[in-house]
């Protein structure tokens, strides 16, 4: 972005060290310009707002204090590192935030030497800093390493198998570890921000420890005394501050301070980094800081499309198609109505996941976990056994970190789990850490599983029907935003059990010399790319509709009517659908060429989804050339074997 003189301050700062020339005095000013420089720049790319706009001010005070990238710093989740990116050099390349080739919405280390650790998943930040800490010491480093964690994050078990695992001494050793705590889900009012600021200086100084410490010492004589300044002393802290419970993890606990206060954040951290140990800082934020339309709504201001800075979000003059989300959401109310069994889990992803509605008109059939897929996954097989039917809203990116409690707790046990997979296939801007590109594979695999892939949007609220009417496990896969724009029926009809169905026929005839019939199976929503390259093609297309259970009647007989067969899906090739079709041609002694199209062996990056299926080859034209070039215009004909 070209210097506009608009942001005098910012423009001098290229990077922490240039951050680190200013007098303390002019940090505020900073602070309002990158603020400012935020919402301007957010507003014309899309993405996320309320929550980098609640960091500014720790992001400034991490870097003037910290030794970056010398010493690590480490955020959670990630989705508020834009003051940071803007800080570490960056600044002129965000217009091209979350775009094809342009900068990553998340930490990367392959952008960055400033993002030390790549995230975008939630609650690894203490472990990950934990592992930085105990390698400098191993190494004869000295460093420090940050942990930046949300309070969402922190109801996560990772966060506090880490925290566990930092308080204890590494073979006689403790990590320089300090953990943030960016809780944005409360508000301080003046008069006890200013309390809180004072003690938080007070506790996280030298001469408060040096006086704690040598007070012990004296006390340790008469451990009857001892045992009762200690419990006086937590006691006390926990009037002011809830740390007790990190204390017990064997962390100093420091806070709540004001996390949009420059003249307390500086003091404190300075005095947390000369100190030793694993150390706990808890912040206090608000998220949508300075931008009053974010302040009043930061759900609606998380991640915004482009926008007027000075009109925010208005309503388009088109209504936008219905999403998939919004299909399962009212799917979710309808199945509730009819099924007083129903009820619906989601890991803190009730807006992603489009359970507004259902927690408003069934609050008590409702359950907001938090960030905890592991135990949102075995929760639901708990309700299972008692004869409820569960329904777990989760992301296909999420899921795979509960994937050990769908084998264990709900597999294994065959009990009767939905899963409705949300975020199949490519994203887009959030790029590969929140693909759904690995669900087909690592589902389709367990025993006593089903999964459905509905082509459209009529036919997820029929595969969510379906899938619900089982009394085993199924997962419905669904992708992110809207699809072909089939209008969904308000009935709860169901598709036949594990059928496929004909979409196109072939017009040429078996034994038509020079020509070769193939048959393009489907799985999902590609089936309308396909069905436009069948056209260009003269091919047969099936909508599967299941990857498991396979239609495997509709496979042989596709097999024994044509000379070559392509497989179709929005996932990894490797143990996905098209694997499906091999195997089941191979347990039939069916020899036939078979073409296997889907996402590749690597991670796609962010971009515009469209353009992005484009370049993985499975837009129609992607499709139609990937026929072409494998079997030619007019290849020679390959029968399939006799027997089949």
């Amino acid at each position: 972005m070209p210097k506009s003189h608009r942001f005098p301050l910012l423009e001098r700062i290229d990077g922490p060290a240039d951050l680190r020339r200013l007098p303390r005095t002019e940090l505020p000013a900073l602070a309002a310009q990158l603020r400012e420089f935020l919402i301007e720049s957010v507003s014309r790319t899309g993405g996320h707002l309320s929550s980098n706009l609640g960091t500014v001010e720790l992001t400034i005070a991490l870097h003037y204090v910290f030794d970056t990238p010398h010493d690590r710093l480490v955020w959670d989740v990630g989705h508020q590192t834009y003051p940071h990116k803007i800080l570490t050099g960056r600044r002129d390349r965000m217009p091209t935030l979350r775009q094809l080739g342009g900068v990553a919405g998340f930490p990367r280390r392959d952008e960055s030497e400033y993002d030390t650790f790549g995230t975008a998943h939630s609650s690894t930040s203490i472990s990950a800093a934990l592992g930085m800490a105990l390698a400098a010491k191993l190494k004869g480093e000295e460093r420090h390493a940050v942990a930046v964690i949300g309070d969402g994050a922190m109801t996560a078990g990772m966060a506090f198998e880490a925290l566990n695992n930092a308080g204890i001494d590494h073979a006689g050793v403790k990590a320089d570890l300090l953990v943030i705590l960016n809780d944005n889900d409360m508000s301080i009012s003046p008069p006890v921000g200013a309390l809180n600021n004072h003690l938080a200086r007070l506790m996280s100084g030298q001469f408060y420890a040096a006086a704690r410490e040598g007070v012990k010492g004296v006390l340790r004589a008469a451990p009857p005394l001892f045992e009762l300044a200690r419990r006086l002393e937590e006691h006390a802290k926990g009037m002011v501050a809830p740390g007790t419970i990190f204390e017990e993890f064997g962390f100093n606990y420091v806070g709540p301070i004001d996390g949009h206060d420059l003249d307390a954040l500086i003091p404190t951290l300075e005095n947390l980094r000369a100190k030793r140990g694993p150390q706990f800082l808890h912040v206090v934020t608000r998220k949508g800081y300075g931008y009053k339309l974010a302040e009043a709504d930061p759900v609606k201001y998380h991640g915004p499309t482009p926008f007027d800075p000075a009109k925010g979000l208005v309503k388009p003059a088109t209504p936008p198609k219905t999403t998939f989300t919004q299909v399962f959401g009212q799917w979710l109310c309808d199945m509730a109505e009819a099924d007083p069994r129903l009820v619906g889990i989601t890991p803190a992803m009730r807006e992603g996941s489009g359970m507004v509605e259902f927690q408003q008109r069934f609050p008590r059939r409702y359950h907001d976990v938090g960030i905890a897929e592991q135990h949102a996954v075995t929760f639901a097989a708990g309700l299972a056994c008692e004869g409820l039917k569960p329904v777990v809203a989760i992301y296909s990116t999420f899921l795979q970190r509960g994937y050990d409690q769908m084998i264990h707790d709900v597999a294994l046990q065959d009990l009767p789990v939905v899963f409705a997979l949300d975020r199949a296939g490519i994203v887009g801007a959030d790029g590969p850490t929140h693909a759904g590109a690995y669900d087909i594979a690592f589902t389709r695999c367990i025993p006593n599983m089903a999964l459905l892939v509905p082509a459209d949007e009529r036919e997820c609220r029929q595969a969510l029907t379906t899938a619900f009417r089982q009394d085993h496990p199924a997962t419905v896969r669904y992708p992110r935003g809207a699809g072909a724009g089939v209008e969904a029926e308000p009935g709860l009809s169901t598709w036949p059990w594990g059928r496929g169905e004909l979409r196109r026929t072939s017009a040429l005839r078996a034994d038509a010399r020079g020509g070769q019939r193939i048959a393009i199976l489907a799985f999902g929503t590609l089936l309308h790319a396909a069905m436009e390259a069948a056209q260009a093609l003269d091919a047969t297309v099936a909508n599967m509709r299941f990857v498991k259970p396979l239609d495997e009647a509709l496979v042989l007989e596709l097999a024994r009517s044509h000379d070559a067969l392509v497989t179709v899906e929005e996932g990894c090739i490797m143990g996905g659908a098209g694997s499906a079709v091999g195997e089941c041609l191979a347990a039939h002694g069916v020899a036939i060429p078979l073409l296997q199209l889907g996402l590749p062996d690597r991670f796609v990056e962010h971009g515009d989804p469209a353009l992005l299926l484009a370049q993985c080859g499975l837009d129609a034209a992607g499709i139609e050339r990937a026929i072409r070039e494998r079997f030619g215009s007019r290849p020679v004909a390959v029968r399939p074997a006799a027997n089949a």
